[in-house]
Order: structure tokens, then sequence, then C-alpha cells
């Protein structure tokens, strides 16, 4: 059987059929517009190639629970045009197989868990650094889920405004971990997208002290046995080195595990399957059914 998978990001939606990453029978990308035009082109792709099964990792925020009236929906984005748009409904509707449906980040990390970089763990943590900062993964085999979905991109880090003014860029929160070191915190900071910066460039060890903030409050949270960083901030090559140094300091010898201690290179580790964990993530939900 082939499956369809699709990405659906803030800007920009990739489809594909297949079985995995060996396995890709035909894939399409376009801009995110709006949702009439976007869902109208996600039905057309897959009505040209069919499928037995379809999986969606969403942009958000969601509703990710099959009980809810509003399942499959996007909610409360501050994308405009999309609020409340039932995209898993209307993909099923049309296409009349079953659809499943999930953040873009837990049905990145489960990509990676299947064929890529979390492999082999059952409680791991799927972080995408880009337009904005989202996290996912898996506790005990099982995608995290529970009042809503994880916003790992929104918790507060500490912010020293003596070395660092930038107010933030978060339109709910200011200066979260997203508004603090997401793409567009970093290209309003210094006035020009980060893949421009040097890099010896002083953002990058801001960039690194505020990751691994948050990456330390996840540690000590949930416990993961392997942490994957991801998105176009990432492509950075001297950032993941600083990160994982930082850290270190940062947990200051207070974890024991032989992992943050002296294998922290395959600890903090970037995705194996690069861009696309999302759409192979998507087909790998569609495998799983509902992937819970």
């Amino acid at each position: 059987m082939l499956y369809g998978g699709v990405e659906a990001g803030g800007t920009k939606f990739v489809c594909a059929v297949g079985t995995g990453p060996d396995d890709l029978r035909a894939v399409a990308q376009f801009p995110t517009t709006t949702p009439e035009e976007t869902i109208g082109r996600v039905i057309a792709f897959f009505r040209e190639h069919p499928v037995a099964a379809v999986g969606i990792g969403a942009f958000g925020p969601v509703d990710p629970a099959p009980a809810s009236p509003s399942y499959g929906s996007i909610t409360s984005t501050p994308k405009p045009g999309w609020q409340n748009t039932p995209l898993r409904q209307r993909v099923a509707e049309a296409l009349g197989v079953p659809v499943a449906f999930d953040t873009d980040v837990n049905v990145a990390g489960l990509g990676e868990h299947t064929w890529g970089a979390a492999r082999g763990v059952d409680t791991f943590i799927y972080l995408t650094v880009g337009t904005g900062i989202g996290g996912g993964g898996m506790v005990a085999g099982r995608l995290l889920h529970g009042l809503v979905h994880p916003e790992m991109g929104h918790i507060r880090i500490p912010h020293d405004l003596s070395e660092d003014p930038f107010p933030g860029s978060c339109p709910f929160h200011g200066d979260c971990l997203e508004g603090l070191a997401a793409g567009p915190a970093l290209e309003r900071r210094w006035g020009t997208r980060a893949e421009h910066l040097p890099p010896d460039h002083p953002t990058w060890a801001l960039e690194a002290r505020y990751l691994a903030l948050a990456l330390v409050n996840y540690i000590l949270t949930l416990s993961p046995q392997r942490i994957v960083l991801g998105g176009g901030v990432m492509h950075q090559p001297a950032l993941l080195p600083l990160v994982r140094a930082q850290v270190q300091a940062l947990l200051n010898g207070y974890v024991k595990a032989p992992a943050v201690l002296a294998d922290i290179d395959e600890y903090i580790v970037p995705p194996a399957l690069g861009d696309q964990a999302g759409v192979l993530g998507a087909i790998a939900l569609a495998q799983a059914g509902s992937g819970r």
C-alpha cells in the first residue's frame, strides 16, 4: 500500500506519496496561501496519486484530540485567515480515506523515531528552530499529548536585558523562547536573516545560551533519552556544538547520565532525515493510523 504525508507549514506545504525514505513515489511543494487554495492543492495532489491513508502534521496551535468536535483543526494561529480551519476534515471528506493528524513537530519526531535520529529510544524530544520554535516527541513510546499539545517554544527563560535589550518578537509573550530565539527574532535583533550571519557573529553564542536554557528545562522535566534539533536556524554549523557545551555547563554535573556527561555529541543531535523529517513522519503517521 502507498501512504500520503502532508507537512502543513505556515510558509509552505509539502505532500508526498510512498512508504518511507527509500520509497517516495511523488513529492510536491507549494506556498501556504489561503486555506481554500492550499487545501485544494493538497486534495488535487492525492487525487492524482491515490493512497490508502493520509497523515498530516500541521502548524498550530491545533486540536489534536480525536474525541473533540474540532479534531484536526488549526485553531488560534496568528497566521491570517487560518484560524479555526478544519484541515483534517476537509481532506478526509474530499478523499474518502482515513486521515490521521498531529502537530508538525510531533509528526517530524515520529519520522525521526521510525527512520532517523531517534530510532532505538522511546522517550525523546524533537525541537525545531526556524520561523517559530516548536517541540514534540515521545514519552514511553507515545507521542506527547495532554490538555492540548506541547508548546515548548513558548516557555519562559531567563532574559538579561542588560546583555540582550531586544524585547522579543512573540505576539503573545514577547520574550519567550520563540520570541528570543526563532528566526524572525534573530532577524529583527540583528537586521539581517540568520543565514547571512557569519559563524563568529555574537548572535550564535547568545542563541546557544537561550536554546541550552530551554533544553535543560526539558531534560530535567521529561528526562529524554535523546534530543533532536532541527529547523532552518540549526543549519548554522557553529551552533550545535555551542548548544551542547552550554547544556553541560548549565547542568553542572547534576545529571549523572553518561549521555550528558561524556556522549553529548550522540545525545543532542541533528535530524537524520533532514528537511524531510516532517513529510516522512506524516507518512509514518498514516501508516500507524491515529499515531497514538
